[in-house]
């Protein structure tokens, strides 16, 4: 696993994507998040953004369908909360958060967004950090 320092400097170089995976779920992520999954060793992350796709919670609602912001927030103690907003945290509520009791992610906080209904591409949103 990369040091904080270590993951952001290669993060750095992902502002651009030239590649898309994709997950079993279905989910299309780009390759910026693919070096956040093997840096971070956390593909337990996509794993979970991934596994809320076909949920009523996203489904039933058109702004989610259509972009989705993921946060997730490492405390001190080593616990987590991944939370899911229709727009910016400073202006909505979580629709979606999960608790996770322990994690070694190096980062104190990161953030993703999926965009689009069919597309399905997840990426990083590095500039908050």
């Amino acid at each position: 696993m990369l040091t904080a320092s270590e993951l952001l400097a290669d993060l750095d170089h992902y502002y651009c994507t030239t590649q898309h995976y994709k997950h079993p779920f279905g989910l299309l992520y780009t390759d910026g998040v693919k070096a956040l999954a093997m840096g971070g060793e956390c593909y337990w992350l996509i794993d979970a953004i991934a596994s809320y796709q076909p949920g009523k919670v996203i489904r039933a609602n058109p702004m989610l369908l259509e972009f989705q912001l993921w946060m997730l927030t490492v405390k001190e103690d080593h616990s987590a909360a991944l939370a899911c907003y229709e727009d910016s945290p400073e202006t909505c509520e979580p629709v979606i958060t999960q608790n996770i009791p322990n994690t070694n992610f190096v980062l104190p906080e990161i953030k993703l967004y999926k965009v689009g209904c069919y597309s399905y591409l997840l990426n990083i949103e590095l500039n908050c950090l």
